[in-house]
């Protein structure tokens, strides 16, 4: 990792996690990101980590390679906490899950005047992504927008299109592994203060991706209602890497 290792952090299943709570890790996003791209400064890469990112890690080397370069790896699920309850020397303060990181994070940046720029989704999703959480945030200004379709061929026009707009924080949801590739690929390319993460995020905020109730996502079993709810695409996903990451964190329990 970069300058992510100045952040405390402890290894769970083999990867070194923040154990920033969730309302510490966005005060450090709001507080930086612009300051970091005023500078003219490399941008932080912030990737997050959960059951599918812990079997990743462990059997696909392109991936692994890629979360190493993170600067910050936060806590996207519950299991991850859990585990650094029972484990670890000092445990990771709460789940910061990427959708409750971008939701809670909205009115500071709206109010501070940090700008947002959304990649990734459908064309429409990423659209009604936008307009609804400006509609819902007084004050927020996004610095831009743009679906996660393209040809290897036009990557170098997305970035010089996220570069005209000069975003504090560079929101990336293209799905694990395509969007921790294109972050480090191009961290050198891309004028930002911060570069995170956020898989079917946008889904999330337009109701494409119903989100769990509070008492699943609480127990741990926000899996087990979108496996239930979207079984074509994350049914295998989820039935082959959940038991692969619980024995992940068994075998690095001690560090």
């Amino acid at each position: 990792m970069g300058e992510g290792r100045a952040v405390e952090s402890v290894r769970i299943g083999g990867v070194p996690v923040s154990t920033l709570s969730l309302n510490a890790l966005i005060e450090k996003m709001l507080a930086e990101a612009p300051a970091r791209r005023a500078a003219g400064r490399s941008p932080w890469l912030v990737f997050d980590c959960n059951g599918h990112g812990l079997s990743l890690n462990a059997t696909d080397p392109a991936f692994r390679a890629d979360l190493a370069q993170a600067d910050l790896i936060h806590a996207d699920g519950q299991v991850i906490v859990a585990a650094s309850r029972r484990f670890a020397p000092a445990p990771i303060a709460d789940r910061s899950s990427t959708t409750d990181m971008f939701i809670d994070s909205l009115p500071g940046a709206a109010a501070r005047k940090v700008r947002y720029f959304l990649l990734g989704g459908t064309e429409q999703v990423n659209a009604d992504c936008a307009a609804r959480i400006t509609a819902d945030t007084p004050g927020l200004e996004l610095a831009g927008r743009r679906n996660g379709f393209w040809n290897p061929e036009e990557e170098a026009a997305v970035i010089d299109a996220i570069n005209a707009t000069e975003p504090d924080v560079l929101w990336v949801g293209t799905g694990k592994p395509r969007e921790q590739a294109f972050c480090v690929r191009n961290r050198d390319r891309i004028k930002a203060g911060w570069i995170v993460t956020c898989g079917g995020l946008f889904n999330y905020i337009t109701g494409d991706y119903p989100r769990a109730p509070q008492w699943m996502q609480d127990a741990g079993l926000e899996w087990l209602h979108r496996m239930a709810t979207n079984p074509r695409h994350l049914a295998w996903r989820y039935l082959t890497t959940n038991p692969h990451a619980l024995w992940l964190i068994w075998k690095h329990r001690n560090g």
